[in-house]
């Protein structure tokens, strides 16, 4: 056979595959379009070797029972949330006292995702690294019976060492401790890090981990949580990870601006039974009952209001994206959001612009320090869009902003780890904690004006007057958003 041919040949073979493979991603891949787009793109443009880049970056979780509940479990958790939401209908029961207007979005979590509803929990909010971290390891130190701890990123620095002791310190005393990280976010840490607490007793696991720390199958789809409960009463979410850049350390990223709350009461159990389910999924195996951790009865003598929502690469539906959408369209006032990236769907987009219409006061707060630059033009890009209808942009000017929190009409607020971006949305294992209580979100209100007051606004006509090269910068950016 003639060269020409053989080439003709293996360039044909080449096509019908992958017309065969794209062809597969569109029919059995319930994707958003705009996502099936940039993928379809990039298949048909980088034949054979783009379908290996899906198979690392794209492909989707099994969904039907991602953790492996019994049948039993299941039922529980259902019948608890059926009660819930009965309890609710009975607007004469004095267990759940929330503005009338936030009962679709209590039930939207309570369907969505059995995000039951605590009424009688303590919150503090840490906005400084040093304070929590502070305030975390005197928790730590005080502990007597077990400590399970997850975070996405670990560094192997002064701080992850002094965590590292600290857990290894418990562990000797006897305190059961269980620590989960993220193989990619922690991706600096050694497999002899955790050999000191581990020989204490101490056990830890890593979050879909690697092949030889070369070849990871999940590398997109990543558990982005932070998470601590100690002794069943105390717990801590948010979005500080463990690093020295944390405490502000870093030069290239200065002060950093974080959110994080520590919890006491009710919801700890339903935070502590996230744990366990992630826990079981990376260690393959299930010893203890999900609901012994999810519904223990002990009383609290706080009164704030929460719901722990959580979602994944596994849900049905983006479920803390709805949630978001719910409260923007709940507003009568005012949304506050700070967010470290803004590179949301079109529906999203499409709540923020009928809000503004509307008449909402709606303010985004956003880093002017980039750590991802495709992400930080993306993110210029689309706030560039709200502008238009009348959005206040702020650009935080201190440091770092890495918080990622949401005020509305300043009585209802939610911290977690949800950033407003496609990998957060839909790729991501993510948590939050919503909060039914007007102290509470007037607080994180008031952090947002004393934040202000270390930005500088992007106006309609600062950025009207950007350079062409930011304008070729977010043009780029903005075509690759669905896949950032």
């Amino acid at each position: 056979m003639e060269y020409g041919n053989v080439v003709t040949l293996i360039v044909s073979i080449v096509t019908v595959i992958n017309i065969a493979l794209s062809i597969g991603f569109l029919f059995f891949e319930k994707r958003d379009a705009g996502y099936t787009w940039a993928w379809l793109m990039i298949l048909f443009f980088i034949p054979i070797v783009g379908f290996l880049v899906y198979i690392f970056l794209g492909r989707n979780l099994k969904k039907k029972n991602f953790y492996g509940l019994s049948a039993e479990e299941r039922g529980f958790v259902q019948a608890e949330v059926d009660k819930q939401l009965l309890t609710l209908q009975d607007k004469q029961s004095p267990q759940f006292q929330i503005p009338s207007k936030y009962d679709e979005l209590v039930t939207l979590n309570l369907r969505s995702t059995n995000a039951l509803l605590s009424n009688d929990n303590e919150i503090v909010i840490f906005d400084d690294g040093h304070i929590k971290f502070d305030a975390l390891f005197q928790d730590i130190q005080s502990a007597t019976q077990e400590i399970n701890i997850q975070y996405y990123i670990i560094q192997p620095d002064v701080l992850g060492k002094r965590l590292r002791d600290a857990l290894t310190q418990k562990a000797k005393e006897g305190v059961k401790v269980r620590l989960l990280y993220d193989e990619v976010g922690s991706k600096k840490i050694s497999g002899s890090f955790f050999k000191e607490l581990r020989l204490a007793g101490g056990e830890v696991e890593v979050f879909f981990p690697s092949f030889f720390k070369l070849i990871n199958f999940r590398i997109n789809n990543r558990n982005h949580r932070k998470l601590c409960i100690i002794d069943g009463t105390i717990a801590y979410i948010g979005g500080f990870n463990v690093g020295d850049e944390y405490l502000g350390l870093d030069q290239k990223f200065g002060y950093w601006r974080d959110t994080h709350f520590r919890i006491e009461g009710d919801s700890v159990n339903h935070i502590q039974g996230r744990f366990i389910l992630d826990w079981h999924q990376a260690r393959k195996e299930q010893k203890e009952d999900y609901h012994e951790f999810e519904y223990r009865s002990e009383k609290h003598h706080g009164h704030s209001m929460i719901q722990i929502v959580s979602s994944g690469p596994n849900s049905e539906t983006e479920h803390l994206k709805n949630m978001y959408i719910k409260m923007i369209l709940s507003a009568k006032k005012n949304v506050y959001i700070q967010t470290p990236y803004f590179i949301p769907d079109a529906s999203f987009m499409d709540a923020c612009k009928i809000a503004l219409i509307s008449g909402i006061d709606l303010q985004i707060m956003i880093p002017n320090k980039p750590d991802h630059p495709f992400v930080y033009w993306a993110t210029w890009a689309h706030v560039g869009t709200l502008l238009d209808y009348g959005a206040k942009i702020l650009l935080y000017e201190k440091g770092f902003l890495h918080a990622k929190t949401i005020v509305v009409d300043e009585e209802v607020a939610s911290v977690g780890t949800m950033n407003i971006d496609s990998r957060s949305f839909r790729l991501n294992f993510e948590i939050n904690a919503i909060v039914y209580d007007e102290q509470i979100a007037k607080k994180l209100h008031d952090l947002f004006d004393q934040d202000s007051l270390e930005s500088s606004e992007l106006t309609l006509e600062r950025y009207q007057n950007r350079s062409w090269i930011i304008k070729f910068k977010e043009g780029i950016s903005r075509l690759l958003s669905p896949i950032l």
